[in-house]
Parts: C-alpha cells; sequence; structure tokens
C-alpha cells in the first residue's frame, strides 16, 4: 500500500493563507500527486486513501474533508501558490 510521501502528518485541513506555508513546503508533492490524480479521473476512494493514507470506509467524514481541503490548496498552489516558489 502506498503511503503519504511527505514526513509531516496529513491535516484534516489544510492551513489557509494568501501565501506559501511550511506545510504547503512539506506536502507539495502530496498537492501534486492529487492534482495528477484528479486529473487521471481517480475516485476520491483511491486519492483519500493511496495519496492521504486516509481509509474513507472507516473515516469517511476525515476523509472527504482531507481530500476537499488538499485538493482546494493544490488548485491554488498551481494558480497563485507557484509565484511564490519562483520568485527571487
Amino acid at each position: 500500500m502506498l503511503q503519504p510521501k511527505s514526513n509531516t502528518p496529513i491535516a484534516d485541513e489544510v492551513p489557509w493563507s494568501d501565501s506559501l506555508t511550511a506545510y504547503d513546503r512539506a506536502h507539495f508533492t502530496t498537492y501534486m500527486r492529487l492534482l495528477d490524480a484528479s486529473a487521471d479521473d481517480a475516485s476520491e476512494e483511491e486519492m483519500a486513501h493511496l495519496i492521504l493514507g486516509i481509509d474513507l470506509a472507516r473515516e469517511p467524514e476525515r476523509a472527504r474533508k482531507a481530500l476537499r481541503s488538499h485538493l482546494d490548496r493544490a488548485n491554488w498552489m498551481v494558480t497563485t501558490g507557484y509565484k511564490e516558489l519562483f520568485a527571487g
């Protein structure tokens, strides 16, 4: 079974900010994996389990909340947040 790639635990909700956070930097790979899986039409169950490490069957509310939060932040990263990665 695949586990989240970050050493930082997966939060139930991403800490939101108008700029990059330490959480964003620690979970950048997670965000990109979620975007890739979403583009490939992976199910919520697959993304929650394989990428976030949360069993949708055992923790449905937590899995959906975490998945939505991380996908929202991943989309923010590719539309806005990436600019900070390239700022000098």
